[in-house]
């Protein structure tokens, strides 16, 4: 089923699901369940078709901007909407970019985030050391993945969820993606709409593993700290390192894995 994307998506209630995000099935003995949306999201600028990203529906806009800043294509807000023709699935986003990007054109699927990309030259965007950012206690960390309000994740067991968390523990922002690159974008992307980037003073959390390029997303929007539910790769153990950033993995119920950055740790 086709949906085409809105220009200004409304923050849903605190725990209501955004209709487009999930979608009906029958599955054995003639059971009625609900599935996570899954699909294609064209993001073009300036009318050149630049990225195609497998996606839930919803915050399109948000996520386009924010793959752009990760990418350091853009570090401000720019137009972003359907085409003007207002064909499914395809964002339309202002320019110019910072740079050129040549002949490079991203695919990225809901599973690895940008694929194809072999060498770690080739995927590491350029970002400065992380800022001395809050300090905070262990016990807080540990219990982000557990303030992440994940409505359509209740529903369908098929999302992943990001959270931007001010560091006395509240929850600013939560999105949801049957991708976890995208529900970071899709943060991100909301951060540099209201003019909150870089993240200097804020706790970004995952609600799964913690991979290269989540930390590369976090490290390029200035996040001093970025937690996760699951484990970190080693790759991105060494890039926060690299970067400052305090990595924390395996949190939940008060407890947490502290793999780089302890200095952010007041306990």
């Amino acid at each position: 089923m086709s949906r085409s994307p809105h220009t200004h998506d409304a923050d849903p209630i605190p725990g209501a699901v955004d209709a487009r995000m999930i979608t009906p099935i029958i599955r054995d003995g003639g059971v009625r369940d609900d599935a996570a949306v899954e699909e294609p999201l064209e993001i073009r600028v300036e009318g050149e078709p630049l990225a195609v990203t497998m996606r839930t529906p919803g915050h399109d806009e948000e996520l386009a901007l924010g793959f752009l800043s990760g990418e350091g294509l853009i570090d401000t807000p720019r137009p972003a909407g359907p085409t003007a023709d207002f064909a499914a699935n395809v964002i339309e986003v202002g320019g110019p970019l910072l740079r050129d990007p040549g002949v490079r054109r991203f695919y990225t699927t809901s599973s690895c985030g940008v694929c194809g990309k072999g060498a770690l030259e080739e995927v590491a965007v350029h970002a400065p050391p992380a800022e001395p950012g809050p300090v905070v206690t262990r016990s807080l960390l540990g219990s982000l993945p557990d303030r992440l309000v994940q409505p359509a994740f209740e529903r369908t067991g098929g999302l992943h969820a990001t959270g931007l968390f001010a560091p006395e523990g509240e929850a600013a922002l939560v999105r949801e993606d049957v991708g976890r690159h995208n529900a970071m974008d899709k943060v991100v992307g909301r951060a540099l709409l209201d003019g909150l980037l870089p993240l200097l003073d804020r706790i970004l959390c995952v609600s799964g593993r913690l991979s290269f390029e989540l930390v590369q997303k976090a490290a390029v929007a200035g996040a001093p700290i970025l937690v996760g539910a699951g484990a970190p790769s080693s790759l991105a153990i060494d890039l926060a390192s690299d970067r400052g950033i305090t990595l924390c993995g395996f949190a939940g119920r008060g407890a947490v894995n502290v793999y780089t950055g302890e200095q952010r740790l007041s306990d």
